[in-house]
C-alpha cells in the first residue's frame, strides 16, 4: 500500500523506525479500506490482549473481539466517521484471549489517496483500563457524595434539601397536569420531654425507629418521606386527594403505634405518638407553594392545640 506508514517492507528497511514503533506501549495498526483487511498490527497486541499478531486479519476480527454492549455503538460510529473522512477515536472493552475484557481506546486517522477517496485507516490502540478504573471510582464517589447530600445523616431517609427540591418539582407537575398534591407535616409529641428523660442517645434511636416506621408506609415510587428538622417529618403525596391523604395519615399513626416505643414523659400516651397537619391542593400559577406549606404547618399547630396524637386537615 503506497500510503501505509506501517508497510512491512518499509519497516524492514528502517530498523530504527521499526524498533521505536514496536517498543511503544501504544499498539500501531493499519487497515486497507477497500478490502477491510489489516495490513499491519504491532506485536504488542499479543502482550496486551493475548491474541497472536497474525490472527488480526480483517475488521471482523476487531468487531468480534469487542464487548457485546459496545460493538454496535463503536462499529457504527467508526464506519460513519471513516466514510466521512473524519479522524476519530473510540473507547470500548476489548475481549482478551483468556475471556476477560480490557478497556482500550483506538485513535484513528483516515488516509486519502490522490483522488481524495478513503484509502486506508491507520491508528494506535491504547490500554486505558487503569484510567477507566479511576473514572469509575470517581463516578462511584460522586454518586455516594450526591446520595449523602440528599440523605439525613441520623435517620437515613431523605433530608430537608431533597424535600425542598422534590416539593418544587411535584408542585410544578401538579400545575402542569392539574392533579391534586397533598402534604403532611408531622411532629413527635412531647419529644423534648422524651429527650430530657431518656437522653439524646436514646432520643436519636427513637428518631431512627420512627423514620423506619414511616418508610414502611411508602407504597408508591413518587411518595417521599423526609426528615424536615429535629423531630419533624414531612410527606409529599403527588396525585393524592384529601381522602387518600387522610388514609395515609391513619396508616402512619398505626405504624408508629405498632412500633410501641415507650414514652413515660408524654401527657397523651404511654407510647410515642404523632401530631399531623394535612392539606391538599390542585395548584395553579396563581398559587404559592411556600404559602401552601405554611398552611400545612398551621394545620399541624391546630392538631397540637386540639390535644396532640391526631391529625388535622382543612
Amino acid at each position: 500500500m503506497p500510503n501505509n506508514p506501517f508497510d512491512e517492507e518499509k519497516l524492514a528497511s528502517s530498523m530504527v523506525y521499526k524498533t521505536l514503533l514496536e517498543s511503544t506501549l501504544a499498539i500501531p495498526w493499519s487497515i486497507d479500506w477497500e478490502s477491510k483487511a489489516y495490513t499491519y498490527v504491532g506485536p504488542q497486541i499479543e502482550k496486551l490482549l493475548g491474541w497472536k499478531q497474525n490472527t488480526w486479519r480483517t475488521v471482523q476480527d476487531w468487531a468480534d473481539r469487542m464487548h457485546d454492549d459496545d460493538r454496535d455503538r463503536v462499529v457504527n460510529t467508526c464506519v460513519a466517521q471513516s466514510i466521512a473522512g473524519i479522524d476519530h477515536e473510540a473507547d470500548y472493552r476489548a475481549l482478551k484471549a483468556d475471556g476477560t475484557y480490557l478497556w482500550v481506546r483506538d485513535v484513528v486517522h483516515v488516509v486519502r489517496n490522490e483522488n481524495g477517496e478513503v484509502d486506508s485507516l491507520v491508528g494506535f490502540m491504547f490500554d486505558i483500563s487503569e484510567r477507566k478504573k479511576q473514572e469509575e471510582q470517581l463516578q462511584k464517589l460522586q454518586r455516594q457524595l450526591e446520595e449523602y447530600s440528599y440523605k439525613d445523616g441520623l435517620t437515613g431517609i431523605a433530608n430537608r434539601r431533597l424535600f425542598d427540591e422534590f416539593y418544587q418539582r411535584e408542585w410544578l407537575n401538579a400545575i402542569r397536569m392539574q392533579k391534586p398534591l397533598s402534604l403532611i407535616l408531622l411532629d413527635l409529641d412531647y419529644f423534648k420531654q422524651y429527650n430530657d428523660l431518656n437522653g439524646h442517645v436514646i432520643g436519636d434511636t427513637c428518631l431512627r425507629q420512627i423514620a423506619k416506621s414511616l418508610e414502611s408506609c411508602c407504597s408508591r415510587p413518587r411518595d417521599l418521606v423526609a426528615r424536615y428538622g429535629g423531630e419533624e417529618f414531612a410527606w409529599i403525596l403527588p396525585e393524592t386527594n384529601e381522602a387518600a391523604a387522610r388514609l395515609m395519615a391513619d396508616r402512619i399513626m398505626d405504624a408508629v403505634k405498632a412500633a410501641r416505643l415507650p414514652h413515660k414523659a408524654s401527657a397523651v400516651s404511654d407510647l410515642v405518638t404523632l401530631s399531623m397537619g394535612i392539606k391538599t391542593i390542585t395548584p395553579t400559577e396563581l398559587d404559592n407553594r411556600m404559602q401552601f406549606l405554611d398552611q400545612v404547618d398551621k394545620n399541624l399547630y391546630v392538631a397540637k392545640h386540639q390535644g396532640r396524637n391526631r391529625y388535622y386537615a382543612a
